[in-house]
């Protein structure tokens, strides 16, 4: 029989951040042992030594693409220990590169153990704090398709990877996690399908429902949106205990009409609290009166939906869910009463190597709050346990799945110290530009998208003057605005053509899914009265900038209030994409 001990898991957890430097060294030593025999690290000149200082010396920082080609190799085909000692027997894909083609990360073993040990860690402190009972989770989770590369290994996502593992369901049991919905739902192959069934299994099991869970915040304002739809066709299935017709996938109608029976009391129930409710404030806590807390990624890009979420949540706490991203994780959030939006996440010293790049903001830049499209100066980069209070990193990464010196990307602020490991809070995604919930799109995808739309106005010998980027978060649910200057006017036909070829040019899987069930509203492109640009600059050069350091911000964020303000008052048109006919 399985023993969990939540003090236990704390205990490790202070003895594991009491002396993290060490903790560090070690673990580095077992990652540099266990891969020593990688093709990667042989080139390198490593020659077995392990320690933090020949380590940075013989083996550069990278990002993805100084890797591909090794994973390449892996991917098909080559057995021989190219990036790892042990034989990576799966990748998982992270959303879309600058080409728009998905990044493929191994994955092994050791990422599901600090996936597992991410997750107790985070609901030991959780549970101190917010004591669940016994019962079940209401988790709006989704597995996606596996593929086989051409040398036959397994790719899908990272969320998939772990759950198709044992050490998966044993955890969610120790830490009393068991999702609502059969397998057949989370693994289902229609996304819109396997959402009505985790609302209609939520319902069935309302009075156990714990706590309420995503990976995204954004996923669980969907749901709920989708509920205010669909909600009487809900109370109609257990009050007949039959499944509705749109539930057409086989085995995931079996599986949930097996939890279905006639229960007119309980759909009385939850038709009359719906009834009652002033739209939908406080539907979750009405529904399930015994859930503790709302769980799931809520920094960075899932801000603009706190504010939703709070709606459906009424009083019942919100909680942002640890730090990690498809390379892996990093942090736990042991400080589960703070707010999302001053969250913090404690680094787990044992699950990867850790190192920050300093970033400074250059002259002219200090006011700047949009770091993704900051310019930094970087220094040398700092172990984990040399960071400092208040200053911004990138973080570098190094774990057991052959990623070594690897930049993430993001820009991270330290916000204090939890015993040795320092605490950080999430600022954003440096190279990122647009994003609304799981979609990525950087600079470079702007640019192509707008290159491929502009070879339609070739025809009419038209060309785009400048051009920008903004996400407009005003409606539900937020689109993606595109500002373009033209050299002379264009049809309307035209405009509307080179509307959808935006829309269809942002291939990131995440935009492309999220387009396709609506949780992306149309594409918009506006046009606006020639010289615009030119206000822009002139905006940027009287707060001191210097003309030939000037460059056109290809996002426009809302808190850029003068720039966003220029834009507006000079559109002269706008047109709405049709590309995904919503």
């Amino acid at each position: 029989m399985r023993v969990f001990s939540l003090e236990s898991v704390i205990d490790e957890f202070e003895e594991l951040t009491n002396d993290a430097g060490q903790h560090q060294r070690e673990t580095l030593r077992k990652i540099l042992e266990q891969n020593g025999e990688a093709e990667y690290l042989q080139k390198l000149g490593l020659r077995g030594r392990t320690d933090p200082e020949s380590f940075k010396a013989c083996v550069p920082l990278v990002t993805h693409s100084d890797l591909d080609p090794y994973i390449q190799r892996i991917a098909n085909g080559d057995t021989s220990p190219v990036l790892t000692g042990k034989p990576i027997r799966s990748f998982s894909l992270s959303s879309g590169t600058s080409q728009g083609k998905p990044k493929l990360l191994p994955f092994t073993d050791e990422l599901v153990q600090s996936t597992m040990q991410i997750y107790r860690t985070s609901f030991a402190f959780r549970n101190r704090e917010y004591p669940i009972g016994n019962g079940k989770a209401l988790q709006f989770i989704y597995s996606s398709k596996q593929v086989k590369t051409k040398g036959g290994v397994i790719a899908t996502t990272a969320t998939t990877n772990v759950y198709r593992t044992e050490q998966f369901k044993c955890t969610m049991k120790d830490i009393q996690s068991q999702c609502c919905s059969p397998d057949e739902v989370i693994f289902g192959s229609d996304f819109q399908q396997s959402l009505y069934c985790h609302l209609l299994c939520g319902l069935i099991y309302s009075d156990e429902v714990q706590f309420v869970f995503s990976t995204f915040a954004h996923s669980i304002v969907h749901a709920f949106r989708k509920f205010e739809d669909v909600w009487e066709e809900l109370c109609e299935d257990i009050r007949s205990g039959v499944l509705s017709s749109r539930i057409t996938v086989p085995s995931m109608r079996a599986a949930v009409s097996k939890l279905l029976r006639p229960s007119p009391n309980l759909a009385d129930s939850i038709y009359n609290k719906c009834m009652r409710l002033s739209n939908w404030y406080g539907v979750i806590q009405e529904l399930w009166p015994n859930a503790k807390y709302v769980y799931g990624i809520m920094t960075g890009s899932m801000e603009p939906y706190l504010k939703k979420l709070r709606h459906y949540a009424g009083s019942l706490p919100l909680m942002s869910a640890d730090y990690g991203s498809s390379e892996g994780w990093i942090g736990a959030n042991v400080n589960p009463s703070l707010p999302p939006e001053s969250v913090t996440f404690a680094v787990l010293p044992n699950i990867g190597y850790f190192e920050f790049i300093p970033l400074e903001k250059p002259a002219g830049q200090e006011t700047e709050n949009s770091a993704a499209t900051i310019h930094y100066t970087e220094g040398e980069p700092v172990g984990l346990t040399e960071v400092e209070v208040g200053k911004e990193y990138e973080i570098v990464f190094t774990n057991f799945a052959g990623l070594y010196r690897y930049r993430l990307g993001d820009v991270l602020r330290v916000a204090g110290f939890h015993n040795s490991t320092p605490e950080l809070q999430f600022v954003c995604r440096r190279s990122l530009v647009l994003s609304i919930n799981i979609d990525k799109n950087t600079e470079k995808d702007l640019q192509l998208a707008v290159e491929e739309a502009a070879k339609l106005l070739a025809v009419e010998k038209l060309e785009i003057v400048d051009f920008t980027s903004h996400v407009d978060t005003s409606m539900e649910p937020g689109h993606y605005v595109i500002f373009w200057e033209l050299s002379s006017d264009a049809t309307e036909d035209a405009l509307h053509s080179c509307c959808n070829c935006l829309d269809l040019s942002f291939v990131d899987a995440g935009y492309v899914s999220s387009r396709k069930v609506g949780a992306i509203g149309p594409l918009e492109l506006r046009i606006v009265r020639k010289g615009t640009f030119h206000k822009i600059m002139d905006h940027y050069l009287e707060l001191g900038a210097a003309l030939n350091q000037f460059k056109t911000p290809r996002f426009v964020g809302q808190s850029n209030i003068k720039v966003l303000q220029i834009l507006n008052r000079n559109v002269i048109d706008c047109h709405f994409s049709t590309a995904y006919g919503n």
